[in-house]
């Protein structure tokens, strides 16, 4: 169910009257956006309300053009182009310029140089995008680091100048953020209680600054395909995941209804024998996402290898 006041702008019945102090709760976990909630005036709300409503545009997408240098030099390889700043411009132009792009996506996640770049005409690739209603994001991470004393788990880094950069983001027309933490799942025992506790953490710090700054944060906890686990055991562990990081998300008092969640979908290892139909790997992930989820999360982008499909919660 998908019950938030403040992304309703329509009457309500009975008519909603706003309380005149805040109940106990508020007053207790105290929140710069919690009289937003309720306030049915579209002008009154934080910008991650609008943001998030936009991006969660049922029917439509997420287009993920944040590769880094060193990735997007990988895709050129194959095909004899060199990674030149021009050509990185030119082929993400390619994608920005798609006849119809706003028929089926809502956002793009941009790697910072390209933020900040322009169209051959001179446009900067943020207004172009606007004009067609496209939200722009970017990817704030700075990739992973081991963790001491673990099976070769880690935890993504780049929270110390993560203010700065997302004050900056946002004055250059950023509208939302993502940020990836990834868990192994391996005989060993991980993920350990350790790997999943430090990355739950460092997302919900994530989410915290940068809705302080007005950007929506997709948070991404990815429990990797790698491996030769079952299904049941990828949905035990992505089940434990998904509810340290809202545990986590609570404690920093993150505005779930101006956020979004993009998690693995719940499947066997890629090694592993025993046979999985599309349907039990369906099955299985939304009921993890059925016991895990708050209703008031605005929207879930389910990765699935390189597919992004807009599941909203309804």
């Amino acid at each position: 169910m998908r019950l938030a006041l403040s992304l309703c702008p329509f009457a309500l019945d009975p008519p909603f009257t706003p309380p005149s102090s805040l109940p106990p709760v508020f007053l207790a976990r105290p929140c710069p956006y919690s009289r937003a909630l309720y306030s049915l005036d579209p002008l009154a709300r934080p910008d991650p309300f609008l943001s998030q409503a936009h991006i969660a545009t049922e029917g439509k997408g997420i287009l993920a053009a944040d590769e880094s240098t060193g990735t997007i030099g990988k895709r050129f390889a194959p095909i004899d182009v060199e990674n030149t700043e021009e050509n990185r411009q030119a082929y993400r132009q390619l994608l920005f310029t798609a006849p119809n792009l706003s028929d089926h996506i809502s956002g793009v996640i941009m790697y910072e140089e390209t933020l900040y770049q322009k169209a051959d005409d001179g446009t900067p690739f943020v207004e172009l995008l606007a004009k067609q209603g496209i939200a722009v994001g970017i990817k704030v991470d700075k990739g992973v680091v081991p963790i001491p004393g673990t099976d070769g788990e880690t935890v993504t880094q780049g929270i110390d100048d993560l203010n700065a950069r997302c004050a900056e983001y946002y004055k250059q027309g950023a509208r939302f953020a993502k940020w990836r933490s990834v868990l192994h799942i391996k005989d060993s025992g991980a993920p350990s209680e350790l790997a999943i506790q430090q990355n739950a953490y460092v997302l919900a710090r994530y989410a915290a600054i940068c809705q302080a700054n007005g950007l929506v944060p997709i948070v991404e906890p990815e429990v990797l395909m790698d491996g030769t686990h079952s299904l049941e055991r990828s949905a035990i562990v992505t089940e434990r995941v998904l509810a340290a990081v809202f545990k986590l998300l609570s404690d920093h008092h993150i505005l779930l209804e101006g956020s979004l969640l993009k998690p693995n979908m719940v499947r066997p290892g890629a090694s592993c024998e025993a046979p999985c139909s599309a349907e039990d790997i369906a099955a299985a992930t939304v009921r993890v996402l059925q016991h895990t989820v708050p209703p008031a999360v605005g929207g879930i982008n389910v990765s699935s290898d390189r597919t992004w499909l807009v599941v909203l919660l309804l």
